[in-house]
């Protein structure tokens, strides 16, 4: 791994089909790097037309430690040069789940997207989760901005 200033915390990850084992296992470009880049474990060109949700497998699943999660964000990259979000982003993958990552991409360009073999298509960070311990009230402290709702701040 790359020199790093961040705490490491080991997660065990699993490819779940040989066949896609010249596909690199999910990694930081640089040492400063919040996400690692996971790729597309496709066999075909997969083409996302204008407007198309389509899900690309990653043939990785991952035993997450307790108390964290794995978020699945976008990579700008792909976002500004072609139009290509991620959906339900940011995703949340449970520390209980052991099912394969899967990546929602939809295509908000007016040009078809070709995803290929091993491209990378997202990125994945893993985060702390809190537990949020609720208390009902009926009453809540006032704040400056109140029951303002959205775009109530105003712009910039």
């Amino acid at each position: 791994m790359k020199e790093t200033m961040h705490e490491e915390v080991v997660v065990k990850i699993k490819k779940i089909n040989p066949g896609f084992d010249d596909i690199d296992l999910p990694s930081y470009a640089t040492g400063g790097s919040a996400g690692m880049d996971i790729r597309a474990a496709v066999n075909d060109d997969v083409i996302i037309k204008p407007g198309e949700i389509v899900l690309i497998p990653t043939n990785l699943s991952v035993e997450i430690p307790l108390g964290y999660e794995i978020q699945v964000r976008p990579r700008s990259g792909l976002a500004i040069k072609n139009g290509i979000g991620i959906l339900n982003s940011p995703g949340t993958i449970d520390a209980d789940y052991r099912g394969e990552i899967k990546i929602i991409m939809f295509n908000f360009g007016k040009e078809n997207f070709v995803v290929s073999r091993g491209d990378r298509i997202a990125q994945i960070i893993l985060s702390r989760v809190y537990i949020a311990k609720l208390i009902q009230t009926e009453n809540l402290n006032d704040s400056q901005r109140g029951e303002g709702g959205f775009g109530h701040t105003g712009k910039g």
